[in-house]
């Protein structure tokens, strides 16, 4: 059901990567962009996305139709942080919600980075998000809250949850 995105990415995947991307921003998930998101831009963010140094790990699910949920775990860049990752992009399409997929995808990854040594990762999203509950019951720990950090497709401010979670060292 979950699998590694093979890399270098194919142009069926990364179709559908931004397919799902343009669904979950045109579906008002606070993921970076605003609608209309085009598909182009949208392709061109995974393919920036998927080619930095160090490259991220990536997740999938696919349904008939294709991908229809993501996640990535980013290896932070700094030298003087090899013990932590950021959890980036669980997106889930419309089609494939209320399946557990999300949380499938944040079990698999976390076992990932424990099983890659990382022993702090660390995300965001947006305060009062169907995700801000799912990385509250999945243990995760609420960093701190910036006010007004984004705005949504109307203008209008929104806070941002900064969450971490410590994994037990190898």
């Amino acid at each position: 059901m979950i699998e590694v995105l093979s890399l270098p990415v194919s142009d069926r995947d990364l179709a559908d990567l931004a397919a799902l991307l343009v669904d979950v921003v045109d579906g008002g998930a606070s993921t970076s962009f605003l609608p209309p998101l085009a598909p182009e831009r949208a392709a061109a963010w995974w393919r920036g996305a998927l080619s930095s140094e160090p490259a991220p790990l990536t997740l999938v699910v696919r349904d008939e139709l294709g991908i229809c949920a993501t996640v990535q775990l980013c290896p932070a860049w700094a030298p003087n942080q090899p013990h932590r990752a950021e959890i980036a992009k669980l997106l889930v399409h419309r089609r494939a919600r209320r399946r557990g997929l999300g949380r499938a995808l944040m079990d698999a990854v976390e076992a990932r980075a424990a099983a890659a040594g990382f022993t702090l990762l660390t995300l965001d999203t947006r305060r009062g998000d169907v995700a801000d509950g799912l990385y509250r019951a999945l243990g995760w720990t609420v960093g701190g809250v910036i006010p007004g950090y984004a705005i949504d497709r109307h203008g209008v401010p929104h806070d941002t949850v900064y969450f971490y979670k410590q994994l037990p060292a190898r």
